[in-house]
């Protein structure tokens, strides 16, 4: 029986962000598929209060918000190591991760991402193009500063992929779906190279929204 259940929706960037973990961790776990709505009620209500996803299960251990969860693995299962062990770079890691959870996700891909997929994919909605309008200034000064923070560097905080990377790249992947897409990365070559070499990892492939879909249905 898998050690670990990643209670989520398919197609959850964050959900995302621990599937990769536990990937790049070589664990076994399973994917307890929630539909829309599922979130809101009880059970789920039990696990996660505030009716979000995911929620990680670990024996009879439940965890949410994907930050927590993220380091509790990384925490737990040492190798290979996600965090570096460099001060400064730990802390850069730690930046990004917060810019992950505080401004790329909310109200950048919270909004350009729900009105381009996940609205017309799951709950049939026509995207509300002046909301869309309204976050693209933000996503341009998301990418900006994580485009700075990369530079020419192979991943976001070091030269070794860390857990900033796990939890932008799903985000950045949903958004690479949507038209704004090309506009965001116009002047941002290395973004698009970063992706490029994220999704080329075993741990991003092994999650795309439809594998974790086929994950969720074998449960």
């Amino acid at each position: 029986m898998p050690q670990f259940v990643v209670h989520t929706i398919p197609g959850s960037p964050c959900a995302r962000a621990v599937l990769a973990t536990l990937v790049e961790k070589s664990a076994a776990f399973c994917v307890s598929g929630l539909t829309p709505g599922m979130h809101k009620r009880e059970p789920h209500l039990s696990r996660h209060p505030f009716g979000r996803i995911p929620v990680l299960e670990h024996d009879a251990f439940m965890l949410y918000e994907t930050q927590a969860i993220v380091r509790y693995l990384d925490r737990i299962l040492p190798a290979p190591a996600l965090t570096p062990s460099d001060a400064k770079a730990a802390a850069r890691m730690d930046q990004i991760m917060g810019i992950c959870d505080c401004y790329l996700f909310q109200g950048v891909n919270s909004v350009i991402g729900f009105q381009r997929i996940v609205g017309p994919r799951l709950l049939g909605l026509t995207p509300d193009e002046a909301a869309i309008a309204d976050a693209v200034p933000k996503a341009h000064a998301v990418f900006a500063e994580l485009a700075r923070l990369l530079g020419d560097k192979p991943y976001l905080a070091s030269h070794e992929l860390t857990l900033a990377d796990l939890m932008v790249a799903p985000h950045l992947d949903f958004l690479a779906q949507t038209p704004e897409w090309a506009v965001l990365t116009k002047d941002r070559p290395n973004l698009v190279t970063w992706l490029t070499r994220m999704n080329a990892r075993k741990s991003l492939e092994a999650t795309s929204w439809e594998r974790v879909a086929e994950m969720a249905r074998a449960a």
